[in-house]
């Protein structure tokens, strides 16, 4: 990398690091209904802008709704960004929130799974696609279980941005661990065996060494962590999904039944019974909700495979 090329990579962190942080100071002052506002302006712009981002989760919607024509797309994605939007406006307020306030931001079906696995002090792993707000679905279980909970956070660049996530995330009651390595695994699991509660966004796998899953018919790579905890440490694992409606205010959640452990000869086969059967509750969550599933990023096989033999 030349000279010239560190300076504009290094101005260009500078920058992005300087955005968020406005964003954390400024949006969480904004009232409220001129925090939607603001957020449905910033998606609607960057919709019609139709950048990477947009053309990748239009493309990741095809597969979600197969038989959706360009327009309804097109439709779809709108609805997407500004839910996207929505996330970060709220992401932004959390820290300003009170007790009753995040109480009253989400409503929970299938809480039972939860508090009666922390009861019997199993330990609980809760996995979560990237629907709707799962920073404020931590928040709210931690208020409401009186629960802190660990997590894991990748690695953003510039590393004061990561930085920034990390004491967010810490500020909302959340043990934040750097994502990888077997560190952050060993700390889950004494996290588990000692009763707790673990938390772990799991539709994209950041290690390049997931578990295959069929998903939405084609194959993708899901993290093994979550099965593989529940395994090692007797945990239950309990996936969740998140959703919007325009019915009430409030962040919809659905706290699933466990994933039994699967009555089959090896580790790995059953870590991929297990993971195969939370792609499949993520799918039917996402299916239900297309608009509220955030994913930006590349993430079934056939997109990555290109990528990785360039790479190479």
């Amino acid at each position: 990398m030349s000279g010239e090329e560190g300076r504009g990579n290094e101005l260009r962190d500078r920058l992005t690091d300087s955005l968020y942080g406005l964003g954390w100071a400024g949006v969480k002052k904004l009232p409220e209904p001129a925090a939607q506002a603001l957020g449905r302006r910033i998606a609607d712009e960057a919709w019609r802008r139709r950048g990477k981002g947009v053309a990748r989760l239009e493309s990741n919607l095809a597969r979600v709704v197969p038989g959706a024509s360009p327009t309804q797309l097109r439709r779809l994605s709108h609805a997407g960004m500004r839910s996207y939007m929505r996330y970060w406006m709220e992401s932004f307020r959390l820290p300003s929130y009170s007790e009753q306030q995040l109480i009253r931001s989400v409503s929970v079906e299938g809480l039972h799974h939860l508090t009666e696995g922390l009861a019997a002090g199993r330990g609980v792993v809760l996995a979560l696609p990237h629907l709707a707000n799962w920073d404020l679905a931590g928040a709210w279980a931690v208020t409401a279980t009186r629960t802190r909970f660990t997590t894991v956070a990748e690695r953003l660049k510039p590393e004061s941005l990561y930085d920034r996530f990390v004491a967010y995330r810490e500020s909302l009651g959340m043990e934040v661990l750097p994502h990888g390595g077997a560190t952050a695994f060993g700390t889950l699991a004494r996290r588990l065996r000692a009763g707790g509660l673990v938390c772990l966004v799991a539709d994209r796998d950041l290690s390049a060494t997931g578990i295959e899953v069929t998903f939405f018919g084609e194959a993708a790579r899901m993290p093994a962590g979550p099965a593989l905890l529940a395994q090692q440490t007797g945990a239950l694992l309990l996936p969740v999904t998140l959703w919007y409606d325009d019915v009430s205010p409030a962040m919809n959640a659905r706290v699933h039944a466990p994933v039994p452990v699967p009555d089959v000869e090896g580790r790995r086969e059953r870590v991929a019974a297990m993971t195969q059967t939370v792609a499949d509750t993520f799918a039917a969550g996402i299916a239900a909700h297309p608009a509220d599933w955030h994913m930006l990023q590349r993430l079934w096989s056939a997109d990555l495979e290109p990528a990785g033999r360039a790479g190479r």
